[in-house]
């Protein structure tokens, strides 16, 4: 007897050995019976194909593909826009489906039964591989008939790669539209950049960091010429003032010549050319022009000295004669000092106007060194950009179907025809009936042991009716075995 709810394995065996039978009655009876529902279900026919993504032949590193959304949302919104009223309405007019419900049914009703028949699930990655995208979908439909399921199958990843070649092509495009706009842009800051850049180098075309060597080699030279130069006006300074000097001694010894023209006074002459020879002589060599004046001086001294005699006999008028060569000789040197010395003034103040333009282009030169470095890096980053553009312009200019950057979708196998039924399946609804039927059985057992109210015991008599046990009656089976062993026991 069950009490409180609770059993002993004692009252589940008692029950097993008197009804056992129930079990495999039940597990018998509901495989049957889910076979027989099997055989009456109609019959489903699944066609399935895998469509892989092949990705760009060219390393992302060399050219970037055009496409870069990510593939699950790809995949997405590719089977929303398939799996669309717009994409299977044709689909069904074209393979001729639910040709019977044509007319008792809505179109929109139609295109939901075949959008749930259609299933459309990406595969995973490989384990343990690096790239983690997804490698391709696989696409199943399940129909009524076989070849329906198929066409249907084949249909849809049709589809999917045409689609994913029109979205390529559309993306190409727009990209290319896109990358057109920029190159402009960039176009046009390049021709802005280069123009700043030779405006610059015009403006700075003598203190550019590429002609510093130069300068300062320069600036070397227009200093030894300027220190040559400033030598050379100080030498000729001095002999113009020397020939001045030199000159006013003749004049008024010429004057003085005119006035008492006697021996005396030309000897004198003579002497002081002769001392004045002796110190050209000193500073200069012999054939410096003023040692051969002073020589051609002196030797007409010495001819005048030889003509002396004959002087009270000159008539006045060549008392009165013009200058002497001497003094002629000298006014000519004199002039040419002078001119001499207006052109070494004019060199060396010429001179020191470049010098003055050369150092001042060495100091800007660190400064045009900053601005021409800013100018050429910005340069640079422009040209950079459009020769980036300019590349990808040239890689979209085929055809944007066949282009190596985007990832292309291709059948790996066939949509497949199928020849069993996916559904239903016998073995799967005999084995699910067996389990239900001893599931069945063995709730029944249970029922049937929870529900026993008898008392099989002694002890439970005395517990549950609280009355001592005066009598009982053994198990007519179990005296009768007993009983036939005591008889042949008391025959021996």
């Amino acid at each position: 007897m069950v009490r409180g709810g609770e059993f002993t394995i004692a009252d589940v065996k008692r029950v097993l050995r008197k009804h056992w039978w129930i079990i495999p009655a039940c597990a018998v009876g509901c495989a049957a019976l889910s076979t027989l529902v099997a055989t009456q279900l109609p019959k489903k026919y699944m066609s399935e194909t895998v469509v892989l993504v092949a990705k760009p032949t060219v390393p992302t590193e060399y050219l970037k593909p055009v496409v870069t959304e990510d593939l699950n949302r790809r995949l997405a919104s590719m089977k929303e826009k398939i799996l669309s009223q717009t994409r299977l309405a044709p689909v069904i007019e074209k393979l001729d489906l639910y040709h019977a419900d044509r007319g008792r049914l809505h179109m929109e009703d139609l295109i939901e039964r075949l959008r749930k028949v259609i299933e459309i699930s990406p595969l995973e990655p490989v384990p343990g591989a690096q790239d983690r995208t997804v490698p391709g979908f696989s696409v199943q439909v399940t129909f009524d008939n076989p070849q329906s399921a198929r066409e249907i199958c084949a249909e849809i990843a049709a589809m999917f790669i045409e689609q994913n070649a029109r979205d390529l092509e559309r993306q190409a495009v727009r990209t290319a539209s896109f990358i057109g706009h920029e190159l402009e842009e960039a176009k046009a800051k390049l021709d802005e950049q280069d123009a700043k850049l030779a405006q610059f180098k015009r403006q700075s075309i003598g203190s550019l960091p590429q002609v510093e060597q130069s300068n300062l080699s320069s600036l070397s030279t227009l200093n030894s010429r300027l220190k040559a130069n400033a030598q050379a006006l100080s030498l000729v300074q001095q002999d113009k003032a020397f020939d001045e000097s030199h000159l006013s001694e003749a004049k008024a010894n010429w004057k003085a010549s005119r006035s008492k023209p006697n021996p005396q006074t030309l000897e004198e002459q003579l002497r002081v050319e002769q001392d004045q020879l002796t110190v050209l002589e000193s500073r200069y060599t012999a054939a410096h022009p003023a040692v051969i004046e002073a020589k051609d001086r002196i030797a007409e001294l010495k001819k005048r000295l030889g003509d002396t005699p004959n002087f009270d006999n000159t008539s006045a008028e060549s008392q009165k004669a013009s200058e002497p060569s001497q003094v002629q000789k000298l006014r000519s040197k004199l002039r040419k000092d002078e001119i001499r010395i207006a052109d070494l003034t004019k060199q060396q103040t010429e001179i020191q106007d470049q010098i003055r333009l050369l150092e001042g282009r060495a100091q800007a030169t660190l400064i045009v060194e900053q601005q021409q470095k800013q100018l050429t890096r910005n340069y640079k980053s422009v040209l950079d950009l459009y020769n980036g553009l300019l590349k990808k312009q040239q890689a979209l200019a085929t055809d944007p179907a066949h282009q190596p950057q985007g990832e292309q979708f291709r059948v790996l196998d066939q949509p497949s025809l199928p020849t069993k039924p996916s559904f239903p399946k016998i073995l799967y609804f005999a084995g699910g009936g067996l389990g239900g039927g001893i599931v069945l059985g063995v709730a029944i057992i249970y029922l049937l042991v929870a529900t026993d109210n008898t008392l099989h015991t002694e002890k439970e008599v005395e517990m549950y009716l609280k009355l001592p046990v005066l009598a009982s009656l053994p198990d007519m089976k179990s005296s009768a075995r007993q009983g036939g062993k005591c008889g042949t026991a008391h025959e021996r």
